[in-house]
């Protein structure tokens, strides 16, 4: 992990619990006043991860599985910097922009979560930008 790549900040105390604010260049920055993770009570937060290139700060797939492997890319980075990775989530909550894409999605998510943690997938009328796919984690962090 590149420590040099995860900026910390204290936040509000809650029976003495430290929140640990998580940011990467290697993923999107946030699209709005929130953080792509946030570490707790040694569990990592992420945020939901939709397929936006962090080079070219857009999504430039078109297709559910292009689209599926960008978000990974994102959780990955964004994982990794805080401490975890996909072998360590205990959940997911998956959105699609379409349940007729779910096999294609869940043949891709297969790849990565291969530890098979709990899951929820569901079908939303639109996501940000016009993503087909938003995925967020909870996983175990060593930080």
């Amino acid at each position: 992990m590149r420590r040099n790549s995860v900026r910390t900040r204290e936040g509000k105390r809650y029976g003495g619990t430290v929140m640990i604010k998580i940011h990467t260049e290697k993923a999107p920055a946030a699209v709005g006043p929130y953080s792509q993770a946030v570490i707790s009570n040694g569990m990592v937060y992420t945020s939901g991860q939709i397929a936006i290139d962090p080079v070219a700060n857009a999504i430039v797939a078109d297709t559910i599985e292009a689209q599926t492997e960008q978000v990974m890319k994102n959780l990955a980075a964004i994982l990794d910097t805080a401490g975890s990775s996909f072998e360590k989530a205990v959940k997911t909550t998956c959105f699609l922009a379409d349940m007729n894409d779910f096999a294609a999605f869940n043949e891709i998510y297969g790849k990565y979560f291969t530890n098979l943690p709990a899951r929820s997938c569901v079908a939303v009328k639109t996501l940000p930008k016009g993503a087909l796919v938003e995925v967020e984690v909870i996983a175990e962090t060593s930080i």
